[in-house]
């Protein structure tokens, strides 16, 4: 039986440019950005081999700008198909080009290209803007299992009104969809826990991003991009990732909470793939960061990010680090200081504490702030805040046979609490 031949077009494009081999095409790729004043940028020998197999992935758009320059072909010339359908000549209105696009429901649209005639009004893009505003507020108190299917279809809203929108209404559309995609990425990730699909969500709204030419947005969406591989103990995508956030941000007005938080992402990432000393060197300097600060406002959408979320941060760290004494007194201070609205927030903290405690020796005190964390999931659920109840759990082995671990187990392992942790 022959195997598949793959993408034929770009293996031919890549022999005629006098790359043989699909190495010498990915050390071109990483010379040739910094070529075009793209820094950060590195292509690896397994990449190439994807973009020439039977389902080549679609390059993001800083690879797919030197992937051109270096072939001299268009992206489907080179037999790439966009992920939001070919942007070639057809018939039918842009809608139609969209709705043929469209994803069946629960998954979201791709963002496409502009084409067609603009048929939108020129108040449309802040029409869509009021909508996603409304979703960032409601991400605080709203179940993320209610939430998540409307930012789904506003976005999939988005991507059919793209194409019959003109600039500058387009441009403010754009923006709107990309924090949409990042809305609905960061449930995924942090409420639903399916990194994969975030993934998948991060990157179109990283394509959105791009179509508002808003580099501040794509920098806050590579570095949510961060967490996958970080979290996934995987340090050279999570760094990598951070790099790409990083040059973004320069591009941009950040700031001095925007840096403050790609520290702090990357002191997380770092923290998770076993270095909580550089972490804490992160922290640091973010704190140095804050109190310094800068000429540039921080923009309306850094709603997930301010100096007690720091603290959070910091907390989770020095408990990394081994300095329990610290750990506990900074993640009290953040539960005393975390608003109302912060339901969320606090079932990690709480988890955090009950993790210091464990590592103390006091499994008592350990149950005691792991069942407030139980009790505050059981009204706003949050699976990162679950995640950190089950490290506890696990940590309390030695004590299982305690009356307090066997309370904390009967509340853990509930009727709703169970459902809820399978259900996510």
């Amino acid at each position: 039986m022959s195997r598949p031949a793959g993408n034929t077009r770009l293996k031919a494009a890549r022999l005629a440019a006098g790359y043989n081999s699909q190495q010498a095409l990915a050390d071109a790729i990483t010379k040739g950005a910094l070529t075009l004043g793209i820094r950060g940028l590195a292509v690896g020998v397994r990449q190439v081999r994807r973009w020439e197999s039977t389902t080549p992935p679609w390059p993001q758009p800083d690879v797919h700008r030197v992937l051109t320059h270096l072939l001299g072909q268009s992206m489907e010339d080179l037999g790439f198909i966009p992920p939001w359908g070919s942007t070639r000549p057809q018939g039918g209105t842009a809608t139609d080009a969209a709705l043929r696009t469209s994803p069946p429901a629960g998954r979201l649209a791709a963002v496409p290209a502009q084409r067609g005639s603009a048929t939108q009004p020129a108040t449309i893009g802040r029409d869509f803007g009021a909508v996603t505003r409304s979703h960032r507020h409601l991400y605080w108190s709203v179940a993320p299992a209610v939430l998540h299917p409307a930012v789904l279809e506003h976005a999939r809203l988005g991507c059919a009104l793209l194409p019959e929108t003109a600039n500058p209404a387009r441009q403010t559309l754009a923006t709107a969809l990309a924090e949409s995609y990042l809305l609905a990425g960061r449930i995924e990730f942090f409420d639903l826990r399916q990194p994969e699909r975030a993934s998948e969500t991060l990157l179109r709204a990283l394509q959105a991003a791009g179509e508002a030419d808003d580099p501040l947005l794509g920098a806050a969406i590579l570095a949510h991009m961060a967490f996958v591989p970080g979290w996934a103990e995987e340090r050279d995508g999570a760094i990598e990732r951070m790099t790409a956030a990083r040059t973004y941000a320069r591009r941009g007005e950040a700031s001095a909470e925007f840096w403050a938080w790609l520290d702090a992402v990357e002191a997380e990432c770092e923290t998770l793939c076993g270095d909580p000393h550089a972490a804490l060197r992160l922290i640091h300097r973010a704190e140095d960061t804050l109190s310094t600060g800068a000429e540039h406002a921080a923009p309306e959408w850094l709603d997930w990010f301010s100096p007690v979320r720091l603290s959070a941060f910091k907390g989770n760290t020095q408990l990394k680090a081994g300095h329990i004494p610290q750990a506990r007194q900074t993640l009290h201070d953040v539960l005393d200081a975390l608003p109302p609205e912060s339901a969320k927030q606090s079932t990690v903290v709480l988890g955090d504490l009950a993790a210091v405690e464990a590592a103390d020796g006091r499994p008592e005190e350990a149950c005691r702030y792991a069942i407030q964390a139980l009790d505050q999931l059981a009204i706003t659920w949050y699976a990162t805040g679950m995640d950190r109840v089950r490290e506890v759990r696990r940590t309390l082995a030695p004590w299982q046979n305690e009356q307090c671990v066997r309370d904390l187990d009967d509340r853990l392992y509930d009727w709703g609490t169970t459902v809820n942790a399978l259900q996510y």
